[in-house]
């Protein structure tokens, strides 16, 4: 199977599955997405987009961003859901050149995960839900909105920590294309900080190292900081790992 689905308009696009738990289980394939902003599928993409029979369609942005840049296009049968789990707006690009990756991401995320509970946790019962699959979650580039919800549900499902980090870093495969579209964006100029659309494994080891420290673990994060219950939990495993 292929981990990377290949559009050409969308460049983070990418299968969750054939990850293995710690309970021998692994992650199902075409079940589970993640991707860059859905608001840029039209034409071929749309179609080879239809065609992986995709039924939800979780978008992690600002509702100002949609309003600014478009969702992805109606379908009989594609249910929709905005969940914004980032409360703080921030301008990645125009940060300065002395911003160290990793540490500053990882704060981001951590207010993320104190703002966002209400968001958070009704993404993970959408997930979970018994005819939701396949799904997809989205942001803006898939890298950090995206990369925070992923590692949560891989958590959950019983992925260890260093596959989760692996799984986020591969958006750097993205991060040229990426850098590219924002550069076309705004005139051919270049972002102010080196670090745009990269996502060095340092971003995510930090952030779950204080997801941990602040609440024992994850998946304590994900329970008692989220209100998770068990059922979703189940709910989940049941949906998404093979028998």
């Amino acid at each position: 199977m292929t981990r990377h689905v290949a559009f050409e308009r969308l460049h983070n696009f990418r299968d969750l599955g054939g990850y293995p738990t710690r309970d021998g289980r692994t992650v199902r394939w075409g079940r589970l997405y993640r991707s860059d902003s859905l608001s840029k599928l039209q034409g071929e993409d749309w179609r080879r987009f239809l065609d992986l029979g995709v039924r939800t369609v979780i978008d992690l942005r600002y509702p100002w961003e949609i309003a600014g840049s478009g969702r992805v296009p109606h379908h009989d049968g594609l249910a929709y859901h905005n969940l914004s789990i980032e409360h703080r707006p921030y301008d990645q690009a125009s940060l300065g050149e002395d911003v160290e990756v990793g540490r500053y991401l990882a704060d981001r995320y951590a207010e993320v995960a104190l703002d966002g509970v209400k968001e958070l946790r009704r993404a993970l019962e959408v997930i979970a839900e018994d005819d939701s699959a396949p799904l997809v979650m989205h942001c803006a580039s898939g890298k950090d909105r995206t990369g925070l919800l992923a590692a949560l549900v891989l958590t959950l499902l019983g992925v260890d920590e260093e596959t989760i980090i692996e799984d986020f870093a591969l958006t750097g495969l993205a991060t040229e294309r990426l850098v590219a579209d924002w550069s076309a964006a705004h005139g051919g100029t270049t972002p102010s900080w080196p670090g745009y659309g990269r996502a060095p494994e340092e971003v995510m080891r930090l952030f779950l190292a204080d997801l941990t420290a602040s609440h024992g673990s994850v998946q304590a994060y994900v329970t008692g900081g989220l209100g998770v219950d068990d059922a979703v939990t189940e709910a989940l495993r049941a949906r998404y790992l093979t028998p």
